[in-house]
């Protein structure tokens, strides 16, 4: 039963926003949580902290420094705005902080809070959102009664599946609202006559071709091309790694907008399957006289991370053994020279991700085990986990020696 105030962080750059003016400047007002407390008429109020990673810093201020005091709870309750001059007691004030990502959230800052993480929803959870929340919201919207339009649940997954790809619901709604503007129109014009019942072959023929489609089959068909796993501040996505090798001058080249933390996985990468050549039947006079290509499209999107040297380690072996990967089959993981695969972060979401884009198995570093009890039944039940400790780990699953497959979502460890 307590109050509820937002207030919006987004594009903040003046520490007098959070500590108030001080009465002398013309002008002069409280601080943004001053005047939340006072709309809210309590001290005891659930304020939204709403976009708390894009706060800015200029020559007035750090806001974020500012907002240090506000959410330790160790000093909150003497928080002094310049207006006021008065302490002020923010103890009992419960706040909740919102965020796409926390790289760009002071570490001092991070520390004093509880991090919740929402990795993004299931297909079959995006279908009932869309159904018990979604439908009545863009109803109402489009003027229509529940009456006159209603779906079936093959249409709604047509919908998640073909037309949207993403952690949220967000484009989920728009394309439900399409739908329903439509269905609306075909009403008024009288061409259909009220209810409509809104099928898959309405779908596609009112959205038109499917936006997204399985492409993993088609991009690994080819010898040095691996499906790897990423985070981004939208959740989880699937990019592909890609290896060539022509004549010239030897060494790596690197394209696709990596940062500092890939280009060096590539060359770790590329260090051990040189270093480790006839370990991995490979051999070793085709690195002579050779310079080796590694791209990750879409190479308009920046992109970094420590977890793609699995995924460029497999593709530089499937590119100089001539054998491809298997397409249904992702990947990610951190590698070291001497070829141990070392854990990562975002296990869910990249999981998550996988499944959303018709993968059904994938590899992880032996000590992420114990993450996989985050990701949801559903779909730990839908794909097979190998658990990789060396690099011959990753290789066996992904290039189809000595394939291992499982039932009932058990993974399986690295012999």
């Amino acid at each position: 039963e307590r109050k509820y105030v937002r207030v919006a962080l987004g594009g903040v750059r003046d520490e007098a926003e959070i500590r108030g003016h001080r009465r002398t400047y013309v002008g002069a007002q409280p601080g943004r949580l001053v005047r939340a407390l006072r709309e809210a008429g309590t001290m005891n109020p659930v304020i939204v902290l709403d976009e708390v990673d894009k706060l800015g810093s200029d020559f007035r201020g750090d806001p974020s420094s500012a907002l240090l005091e506000v959410l330790d709870p160790a000093q909150n309750h003497t928080f002094r705005d310049h207006y006021l001059e008065v302490d002020l007691d923010l103890s009992r004030v419960m706040f909740v902080a919102t965020a796409n990502v926390i790289d760009t959230i002071p570490g001092p800052l991070l520390d004093r809070m509880e991090v919740i993480r929402l990795d993004g929803y299931t297909e079959s959870e995006k279908v009932s959102i869309a159904r018990h929340h979604l439908l009545g919201r863009q109803l109402a919207r489009a003027a229509l009664r529940d009456d006159e339009v209603t779906f079936d649940d093959e249409a709604l997954q047509t919908i998640v599946a073909d037309y949207t790809r993403e952690a949220g619901v967000r484009n989920l709604e728009r394309e439900i609202g399409r739908l329903l503007r439509k269905a609306a129109t075909k009403l008024a014009a009288g061409e259909r006559g009220a209810p409509i019942h809104v099928n898959a072959t309405d779908v596609r023929e009112w959205l038109g071709r499917p936006h997204f489609y399985f492409e993993s089959a088609d991009r690994t068909s080819v010898p040095g091309v691996a499906t790897g796993l990423a985070v981004t501040g939208a959740g989880g996505d699937v990019l592909f790694v890609e290896a060539s090798v022509s004549e010239g001058p030897e060494g790596l080249t690197l394209t696709g907008q990596l940062g500092d933390v890939m280009k060096e996985s590539a060359e770790i990468a590329m260090s051990y399957v040189r270093s480790h050549a006839e370990e991995l039947k490979i051999d070793p006079k085709v690195f002579t006289g050779k310079r080796f290509h590694l791209h990750v499209p879409a190479g308009a999107v920046p992109k970094d991370g420590p977890s793609a040297g699995v995924t460029m380690t497999t593709a530089l072996v499937s590119l100089l053994r001539g054998e491809p990967v298997r397409p249904i089959i992702g990947m990610t993981g951190e590698v070291t020279l001497q070829g141990r695969v070392l854990p990562i972060g975002g296990v869910k979401q990249k999981i998550l991700a996988a499944h959303r884009a018709g993968l059904t198995e994938v590899i992880l570093p032996e000590r992420n085990g114990p993450d996989l009890e985050d990701v949801p039944e559903e779909v730990r039940n839908a794909m097979t986990f190998h658990l990789a400790g060396t690099i011959a780990d990753v290789l066996r699953p992904a290039l189809g020696s000595e394939p291992r497959t499982k039932a009932n979502g058990e993974y399986i460890a690295a012999a």
